[in-house]
């Protein structure tokens, strides 16, 4: 399983630590260290759309008018923090985007 989010990010921190605590096997991938390629963002694109682009972001709220005209991708490719997070990918293709309480009990989590 793999946990796309930030290392800095608590709310990634939480949920890698919750996912291990449950017995699963996870592997944090810090999208703005390690890098997410333009293909995979375009995937996760395609299956979150504009739920994927977290306008709530202080990064986003720096960006001109201008600079959010660029398509959702490309931004959160030069501004790999404008990626809500966490995404968590499953061996097999099953993804869940944030840190709720549905994707908590999806994954078998109990109050993290």
């Amino acid at each position: 399983m793999k946990l796309y989010g930030l290392k800095n990010c608590d709310t990634s921190r939480r949920a890698f630590k919750a996912l291990k605590a449950a017995g699963h096997e996870v592997e944090l991938v810090d999208v703005r260290k390690d890098m997410i390629s333009p293909e995979e963002l375009e995937r996760l694109y395609l299956v979150f759309g504009q739920d994927l682009l977290n306008r709530r972001s202080t990064t986003w709220r720096k960006l001109s008018e201008e600079e959010r005209k660029e398509g959702a991708v490309a931004l959160m490719i030069k501004h790999p923090t404008l990626m809500k997070r966490p995404v968590i990918l499953e061996e097999g293709g099953l993804l869940t985007l944030g840190w709720g309480k549905d994707e908590q009990k999806h994954w078998g989590v109990k109050d993290a």
